[in-house]
Parts: C-alpha cells; sequence; structure tokens
C-alpha cells in the first residue's frame, strides 16, 4: 500500500485530492494520509474555485492528518510519495529535496517557473533513483490520447494541420504574478504546447504573439505557431482574460491527408475522407485520475515512467520559453536549442 502526502491545498490540490479518494474507492493500493498547506486551517472551510469542478466545494478533512509545515509532516508521517500542487515558483526546490530524501514524487504542471529549474528537477529523480512525474493530464486526457494513436498510427497519413486552444476567465493571487507563475503561458498555454511537443516532437522554432491585458501578469493572450520541417502548419491559442459567462473552453482540430479529427472538449469527432464521420469511445476518467494510476503503477511494478518523462516535460518549458522570447520580439522566430534528450530516455 502506497502511502501518499498532499502538499497543497487549493483548487488543484483538492483535484489530487478527489483523484485519491476515487482510487482508494476503486481498489488501487494507495492511501492518502496527510494534507499539508501553511493555510489548511482556512482552506478546510472555504471554497477554491478553478476551470473545472472538484467533487466538493467544502472539504471534510478530519479523517486526515493535518499540517501546516512540510517539515513537520515528513517528520511524522511514513510515506511514500508525495503529491506537489503549491505554487508554481515552488516546485524545483520542494520537488528536488523530496526526491533527494527518498520520496516519490508527482508534481503539478508546469513543472518549475524556469527550465533550468526543470533539468536539475530531472536530473536529481535521475540520481536518486526515486520516481518523478510532472502532471500534464492532457497526456493522458481520453481525446487527445485518441489522438496520438491516430499521429502514430498512420490510419488517416500524415497531419497536415492542427489548431489547439483553451480559454477561462482570470485567474487570482499568485497566478496573476508574472515572476511566480509565468502567467498564461506558462500556466495554461503550457497544456497545449506540451502536448504538441508530445505529438510531433520538439518544433525547430516558434513564432508567437502575445498580449498583456491584467497588470503584471505577463502575456494574458497568446497565439503561436510551430514550425517543422514537413510543412505541416501547427497552432495553439490561449487566453484568460474571457470573462462574463464564459467559463473554460478547450479543444483542437487536427487534419490529416486521409481525415480530421475536431474535439470541442466534450465529443470527439473523426472524419475519414470518403467513409462516414463518427463519435470516438473514449475512457470516462479524466486525464487528472489516469495520470495517477499511470505514476502509482509505475511505481508498484517499479516501471519507469515514459508517457510523462522529465526531460521531455523540461523541454515543453524550454518551448514556452521561447515562445516568451519570440512575444517579446512581436512574433520573430524563434529557435529551439535545448539539453541534450539522450541522457534522459530512461529513468
Amino acid at each position: 500500500m502506497l502511502r501518499v502526502g498532499l502538499v497543497g491545498f487549493g483548487f488543484m490540490g483538492r483535484m489530487n485530492f478527489d483523484q485519491y479518494v476515487r482510487l482508494g474507492e476503486d481498489g488501487y493500493e494507495v492511501t492518502l494520509t496527510a494534507i499539508c498547506d501553511p493555510q489548511i486551517e482556512k482552506l478546510k472551510l472555504v471554497k477554491s474555485g478553478g476551470n473545472m469542478n472538484t467533487d466538493q466545494e467544502i472539504y471534510d478533512l478530519s479523517s486526515y492528518n493535518l499540517y501546516e509545515d512540510l517539515e513537520d509532516m515528513l517528520a511524522n508521517e511514513e510515506l511514500d510519495v508525495v503529491s506537489l500542487a503549491v505554487p508554481t515558483f515552488l516546485h524545483a526546490e520542494m520537488a528536488c529535496s523530496l526526491l533527494e530524501r527518498g520520496y516519490h514524487v508527482f508534481c503539478e504542471k508546469p513543472m518549475a517557473r524556469h527550465s533550468h529549474e526543470a533539468w536539475k528537477m530531472a536530473e536529481t529523480a535521475r540520481g536518486s533513483g526515486k520516481k518523478l512525474m510532472i502532471g500534464h493530464c492532457l497526456r493522458f486526457w481520453p481525446a487527445y490520447e485518441y489522438l496520438k494513436r491516430l499521429v502514430e498510427d498512420g490510419e488517416f497519413g500524415q497531419v497536415t494541420e492542427g489548431c489547439f486552444y483553451r480559454g477561462s476567465g482570470a485567474p487570482k493571487g499568485w497566478l496573476v504574478n508574472d515572476e511566480l507563475s509565468g502567467g498564461c503561458m506558462l500556466d495554461m498555454h503550457i497544456h497545449d504546447t506540451d502536448m504538441i511537443h508530445y505529438l510531433f516532437g520538439k518544433p525547430d522554432k516558434v513564432s508567437a504573439l502575445g498580449r498583456n491585458v491584467l497588470p503584471g501578469s505577463g502575456y494574458d493572450i497568446v497565439s503561436s505557431h510551430y514550425y517543422y520541417k514537413d510543412g505541416k502548419v501547427i497552432n495553439a491559442q490561449a487566453d484568460w482574460t474571457l470573462e462574463g459567462d464564459f467559463g473554460f473552453s478547450m479543444g483542437f482540430r487536427v487534419n490529416f491527408e486521409q481525415g480530421n479529427a475536431v474535439f470541442d472538449g466534450n465529443v470527439l469527432a473523426v472524419n475519414p475522407v470518403g467513409q462516414p464521420g463518427y463519435t470516438a469511445s473514449l475512457s470516462t476518467h479524466t486525464g487528472y485520475y489516469r495520470e495517477l494510476v499511470y505514476f502509482l503503477d509505475a511505481i508498484l511494478q517499479d516501471n519507469p515512467v515514459t508517457v510523462c518523462l522529465p526531460g521531455s516535460t523540461a523541454q515543453s518549458l524550454e518551448i514556452i520559453e521561447a515562445e516568451m522570447e519570440s512575444a517579446g520580439r512581436q512574433g520573430a522566430w524563434v529557435s529551439l536549442h535545448g539539453a541534450d534528450m539522450k541522457k534522459y530516455n530512461s529513468e
């Protein structure tokens, strides 16, 4: 039985909490035993908003050991895994410390505030012998997994074009401080940048336009192009200034030589050339649930984490940094020159 400690009880902490509870109910060999947050006594009594709904508004945490300090939790609990759902700028230091002390670590995206910190995390995981996985949930989201299979199987030929998007109203707190969060590009847009990287490999160069709307928040609106030598046209857009009753939206449209796939956030429509279109049959579990199943299975079975390899997610952060540079240069193409992935292709 894997014993888990959860650090952070904001929106994503609660999303993690929901999945661990569900996993336990579904018979997985995992138990969430402790929760740590400097404001845990306050947070357990209030709602935490996000762009998706958590299972509850107010949580009954009476059956869990609660801590305000991480060191207190580690000193008093026998844990195998620590889940980090803390602000981005804390990821690298916390993850490296935990790995070095012998804990497996699941860390929410983005991997770190800066790519050099992300590479340090990857190197620390490799040296510690413990598993590190970053919560890039789209790699496990059923519709995007289906798209990955279409790309790899070549059923409809090569990809000619792809458009990815997501949008919501503005977040609050540290997330709208560019120095702490990296703004919309690093917190929201990185979902699609990472998926493009996962689907098609690292682009040769990127071009991005960005706009700041909220003071101090960095780029709040972004539209990026990703250049590949085979000529496919790939674009991703994000905007977290969509207020009013907009809510949240995500999706994609990918065109192949012999068909296309269109996801509207709920339904994935597949349209082969010369054949009737169909709605893809997808798992009812979200990527939040399925990424944890994958990570915990990797620990229990001592398998490598290959779907979300730390070196790969560090490269996704490098791509975002190139997009930020391009946006600062009014869309100029920026070439990608990152760390060599070869030494990170296994744990």
